[in-house]
């Protein structure tokens, strides 16, 4: 199974939900890797520190492409293994932007999917992070994957953008990949005690929209997690929203 976190406004938790459901994933004895596809690294941040290093990174994954000349490296040099058992990722790299134009102009928008075909093999679940636009890489990842996860933040701005990033994927689907389908839209940062986010999921399921039943709350200890560099199934396990975590990679499992 390979899923993309998508959603084309910053700030919604695209990185957190990735990472916490890859991590649960990994907890339950999958083998399991993330590709980071943003170039502020969060999630690369998230799983390996803020202050990681590695040799080879997703950027130069897409680098390598460029050079039909030379002898490219086996995929497996570009993934780096996390401290937590099962987990692997293929980092980001602030060199993603530099090179997003140079990919565009030759094309290469198939190679992460070419590559995650063979990939696939050696892991049970693969989750796709993606930047904060519909770009080269966040189009990339839609090619690539089985489903899509789409992070709703209850607010209004999002809402608006609910409807082109919909629509986004749905031409993807028609051009690209027709078997990406939206596996659902996951309500995070949820507060239940205020009546506009309560407002805001009730219209959009009164809409027929795959709003997911499990809500992610509001909770000061995602951003202790984030912290500390660890995922809340691994610093905080039955935390509540540890627990919303879980139920919601049950639902998306199921």
């Amino acid at each position: 199974m390979i899923r993309v976190v998508f959603n084309q406004k910053g700030g919604v938790g695209k990185s957190t939900i990735c990472s916490n459901l890859a991590a649960i994933a990994a907890s339950e004895g999958k083998r399991t890797l993330i590709i980071d596809l943003d170039s502020q690294c969060n999630t690369s941040a998230y799983l390996l520190g803020n202050d990681y290093r590695v040799n080879f990174s997703v950027a130069e994954f897409f680098e390598q492409t460029l050079n039909i000349i030379m002898k490219g490296r086996p995929y497996q040099d570009f993934i780096t293994p996390t401290a937590f058992p099962n987990l692997s990722i293929m980092p980001a790299s602030e060199l993603l932007g530099e090179l997003i134009v140079k990919l565009e102009q030759r094309h290469k928008i198939y190679k992460l999917r070419d590559a995650l075909v063979k990939l696939k093999r050696d892991y049970d679940e693969i989750y796709i992070d993606t930047p904060p636009a519909f770009n080269f890489y966040s189009l990339s990842a839609l090619i690539a994957a089985d489903s899509c996860l789409i992070p709703f933040d209850c607010d209004d701005f999002s809402r608006r953008g609910l409807y082109s990033l919909l629509a986004n994927i749905e031409e993807t689907r028609q051009d690209h990949n027709d078997k990406l389908r939206v596996e659902g839209i996951v309500v995070n940062q949820f507060q239940g005690q205020a009546s506009l986010p309560k407002k805001l999921v009730a219209e959009l399921r009164a809409e027929d929209l795959p709003i997911l039943n499990t809500l992610i709350h509001s909770s000061v200890k995602v951003k202790e997690s984030h912290n500390i560099s660890q995922p809340l199934i691994n610093c905080a396990p039955k935390h509540k929203v540890t627990l919303q975590f879980c139920d919601l990679y049950a639902e998306i499992s199921a």
